[in-house]
């Protein structure tokens, strides 16, 4: 049995495969102690106690890092760099804010400790590692009393030996975290963030994993990275800040193979849950970016390149003191919820403004394992209403449009911005509201084809269980990639899959089932961005350099082009997973039907397990099912596609 587990802010999802057969289910999350959402899943699943792989998808390092509630973390680098975590980049959060406010450091300066020890860019030792200020940072340690410690010297990409000394010198109990391991890579500031998240989280997400496995137990667990492959709970816990993205990246998977099933390989994304929406794309395959952040941090361990909104179901709504109508990025959360939950929610949400339009049916939401109170969603939205001077139905719609327009936006980041347009795409919706959701922006976008795939509602969960071992790894290299020769630049690709493979083996991946991608950072003499390209031989990187600088910018230069970074990424086979196809029949006719705001028909309502292959359904109608709820607006039409996805057109 296969396991496939998504910790949401709202919502924590489960999808069992079992003989053969999925089966979904959701229960509300328990942020304080998120195992204990899993351990009652499993027990509503009849799994509990029982061998099988569970992969999973963690909030525990993302929500930790958001809310600021990592360990005591001491850090560690070269004397005269004590401050560099919050001298930072120096960059305005709001360019035309001439008087931004103080930006609290990441820790205290009593906590950044110096040492003397000095290596230059090439590697040679300018001051050996001076044992007496080691001890001296020994003696600092024990009066803090910290629970992890982060060390980041310069150059350590280069020789490590220093940062290796350090790490050998302090008391075994600490959990450290040494950035010649976690990214070994330029740029002192960015190393030096990430190196510290890992460290600071590092504790929290060990632990956890430590109680999951053991109530879990027989199951073996794995664990979801932001890379879109998994590692084991054993290793993860070492490797906290390659979770950041956990649940995002379920996501990426399941879309993925949703979309080689239906022979849609060109899709725009977007994952909208109860707190918010992740938007992605895949060209052919999922996208990842060494230029990533969580809050106002930069994280670059390569993870799934997404932008993230704070817009999602339980977004609050509310009226402004200039009378304008926000959504978000405040969200009810699964505690209290939105207010049609019944739980004490007090404030307007997407989900109460979806129900008091009558696309959610009160009585079939989660496959009628939980009834909204509509009652409680007209009385929060009419308070918007009154504010608004406007009736019911009109301040719902606006909630609708705002959250819609947000979202909108992040789908041009993703597309426009980068010289893509949309309407080469397919637009696939997942999370709990994705399809309440799906035509509005496709229509907004110019796009006349949208996915929604089966069990879009858990998707992340779902992708946990396609998702591959996978181990990316990188190098910084620096000088002109014509001064490299290309024996040298294999030897360090070489050097890096030999430590991937040794990992995956070590989670039972044959060598011959390993498929390894070697890829270079490239940038024209003098940039500071680097663009990945996949490594051939030298002149042919060159010339792919010069084309996808043009595809991207709009333009080449006659620079010399310069090595950055040297990439492996090794992955084993993908997990096999058949959707079961959707059986021959004859269409079913609709299973009821409801009065909408704005339509002036009643609107059909099909429930998705019943459709039969190849069924059309033209809208307005609605088409439910246990994890999520479709809302097919006038003037699209769907397809009941073999692989259980709804294939989307306009007509």
């Amino acid at each position: 049995m296969w396991l496939g587990v998504d910790t949401g802010g709202t919502f924590t999802d489960f999808v069992l495969l079992r003989d053969g057969r999925l089966q979904v289910h959701k229960v509300l999350s328990t942020p304080s102690a998120p195992e204990q959402a899993i351990l009652q899943g499993m027990r509503d699943l009849g799994v509990l106690g029982q061998e099988l792989s569970l992969v999973h998808g963690s909030t525990v390092a993302t929500n930790a890092v958001l809310e600021g509630k990592g360990v005591d973390t001491v850090y560690i680098t070269n004397r005269g760099f004590a401050d560099i975590l919050t001298i930072g980049r120096q960059a305005r959060r709001a360019l035309y804010d001439l008087q931004p406010g103080p930006v609290t450091p990441p820790l205290p300066a009593s906590h950044c400790l110096e040492v003397d020890a000095r290596l230059s860019a090439s590697g040679e030792e300018l001051q050996p590692l001076d044992p007496e200020s080691v001890t001296a940072v020994c003696e600092a340690i024990a009066r803090l009393q910290p629970q992890a410690v982060a060390v980041n010297l310069l150059f350590s990409f280069v020789d490590d030996s220093h940062e290796q000394a350090i790490a050998s010198a302090l008391p075994d109990e600490l959990f450290v975290s040494l950035s010649s391991r976690v990214l070994p890579e330029y740029r002192e500031y960015e190393r030096g963030i990430t190196t510290w998240l890992n460290a600071w989280v590092g504790p929290l997400v060990e632990r956890y994993l430590v109680r999951l496995c053991t109530a879990a137990a027989p199951a073996h667990v794995t664990v979801m990275q932001s890379s879109a492959g998994t590692v084991s709970a054993e290793q993860a816990g070492r490797q906290a800040v390659n979770m950041l993205l956990s649940g995002p990246a379920g996501g990426m998977a399941g879309a993925r193979f949703i979309g080689q099933a239906c022979g849609h390989e060109h899709l725009l994304t977007f994952d909208m849950g109860g707190t918010s929406t992740d938007v992605a794309l895949i060209d052919g395959d999922i996208e990842l970016t060494a230029e990533g952040s969580i809050g106002h941090y930069p994280v670059s361990v390569p993870m799934v390149d997404m932008h993230t909104i704070g817009a999602g179901g339980g977004s609050i709504a509310s009226v402004d003191a200039g009378g304008l109508l926000q959504v978000g990025p405040q969200s009810a959360g699964a505690d209290p919820g939105p207010a049609c939950y019944g739980q004490g929610g007090r404030q307007a949400t997407v989900t109460d403004a979806n129900l008091v339009l009558g696309r959610l049916s009160p009585q079939r939401f989660l496959g009628g394992a939980m009834t909204l109170q509509s009652s409680a969603s007209e009385q929060v939205v009419q308070a918007i209403a009154d504010q608004l001077s406007t009736d019911l139905a009109s301040a719902a719609t606006g909630i609708i449009s705002v959250a819609n327009e947000h979202m909108v936006q992040a789908l041009r980041v993703m597309s426009v911005e980068r010289g893509l347009d949309p309407r080469d795409f397919s637009l696939m919706c997942f999370g709990g509201a994705g399809g309440l959701h799906v035509c509005a922006l496709a229509e907004a976008l110019g796009m006349r084809n949208a996915i929604v795939p089966a069990h879009g509602g858990v998707l992340s969960a779902l992708g946990m269980l396609t998702a591959p071992r996978k181990r990316n790894l990188s190098r910084t290299v620096q000088g002109l990639l014509l001064d490299w020769s290309g024996r040298q630049i294999r030897q360090g690709l070489d050097q890096l899959a030999g430590q991937a493979s040794q990992a995956l083996r070590q989670e039972g991946v044959a060598d011959a089932d390993m498929l390894r991608k070697d890829t270079l950072d490239l940038r024209y003499l003098g940039q500071s961005s680097t663009l990945e390209i996949a490594w051939s031989d030298r002149q042919g990187c060159v010339d792919a350099f010069h084309q996808k600088h043009r595809e991207r910018y709009g333009h080449a230069l006659e620079q010399p082009v310069e090595l950055v970074n040297i990439r492996v990424a090794m992955t084993g086979p993908d997990n096999e997973l058949q959707m079961t196809p959707v059986a021959d029949g004859q269409p079913v006719m609709a299973a009821a039907s409801v009065i909408m705001a704005g339509i002036d028909q009643p609107v059909a309502v099909f429930e998705r397990d019943r459709l039969c292959l190849d069924q059309q359904i033209t809208g307005p109608a609605l088409i439910t099912e246990t994890v999520s709820t479709t809302w097919l607006a006038p003037g699209w039409r769907a397809r009941v596609h073999r692989s259980q996805s709804l294939l989307l057109d306009r007509h």
